[in-house]
């Protein structure tokens, strides 16, 4: 594996990402990988946890950097949900608040989000469809990490879990290319090795450009048992770049300010923060999808 001597400014930038809004975001992205490009290309020993990335779980969530710029300017059309005092799941169901979520136990607008308009999804009938919109270089979602993976263990049966990485800005769709090159090589194995290999090895896996970030890609995967050229043919493949264009959609259409986000059934949104801790995130979820599943 190619170990980076000095990676503390791409580092902080892969924490700070997850920062405020900028627009000079993506500009801002470009420097920090310029100056971090020479380093990743050297040898050695790998540098130790920086401060600001310990991966605890946090009630606040990430906000995207440059969210407005990818988004664009929709103008009257975009999509904000209306004042939470005149909209509620219970509204937009039609249905008596006891038969939608148990006893009142979750507020809309504290808890929760209505998405107004409610999103298509691509489930079979009877199904629930739960997105986690995340990024690999966010340490928030590494913190949710092990709740959703004890989760997807018991979950319903009629619940889908989906996972589209966010796409923000240039470090954001390296590592989406990432997370579905490996899917393409049937190897999801490798996703929590490359969380684990970003968040607590401090090898980002991306550097200044593309050809560079597919080198330190291609190590990692070498490492893991995957040949790169494999590796470099799904990286360009085609199932690649669509899967992309549809992460592309999902982050404008759900208007993704923060991750991670959780959204269930292209209706509801919450995250950590809302939902009161990460525990109660995935009772959330199955309270929403239950009830969706009864509609």
């Amino acid at each position: 594996m190619i170990r980076a001597l000095v990676l503390t400014p791409l580092l902080s930038f892969l924490v700070c990402a997850c920062g405020h809004a900028s627009t000079s975001h993506q500009q801002n992205a470009a420097q920090v990988a310029q100056q971090a490009a020479p380093a990743a290309q050297q040898r050695g020993a790998a540098s130790g946890p920086q401060p600001g990335t310990a991966a605890t779980p946090q009630n606040e969530t990430e906000q995207a950097a440059g969210a407005q710029e990818s988004a664009g300017d929709n103008g009257d059309d975009d999509r904000t949900p209306p004042d939470r005092g005149d909209v509620s799941l219970e509204h937009l169901a039609a249905l008596p608040a006891d038969a939608v979520l148990p006893g009142g136990k979750w507020k809309p607008g504290a808890n929760y989000d209505p998405i107004v308009p409610a999103q298509p999804t691509n489930v079979s009938p009877g199904k629930v469809e739960v997105v986690e919109v995340f990024w690999l270089g966010c340490p928030h979602c590494y913190a949710l990490e092990p709740f959703v993976q004890a989760w997807l263990k018991n979950k319903p049966s009629y619940i889908e879990f989906v996972r589209v990485p966010v796409m923000w800005g240039p470090a954001h769709r390296a590592h989406a290319r990432l997370f579905y090159t490996l899917q393409a090589l049937n190897r999801p194995d490798l996703f929590e090795k490359a969380f684990d290999t970003i968040q607590t090895q401090h090898e980002p896996l991306i550097s200044q450009n593309d050809d560079e970030t597919l080198k330190l890609q291609e190590a990692f995967a070498k490492e893991n048992g995957i040949s790169p050229d494999d590796y470099a043919k799904a990286y360009n493949s085609f199932s690649v770049n669509s899967n992309l264009q549809r992460a592309e959609e999902l982050t404008q259409r759900y208007q993704v300010q923060g991750v991670p986000l959780v959204v269930i059934d292209g209706k509801y949104s919450t995250d950590v923060s809302k939902a009161g801790g990460p525990q109660e995130l995935i009772h959330l979820i199955d309270d929403l999808a239950a009830s969706e599943h009864r509609h």
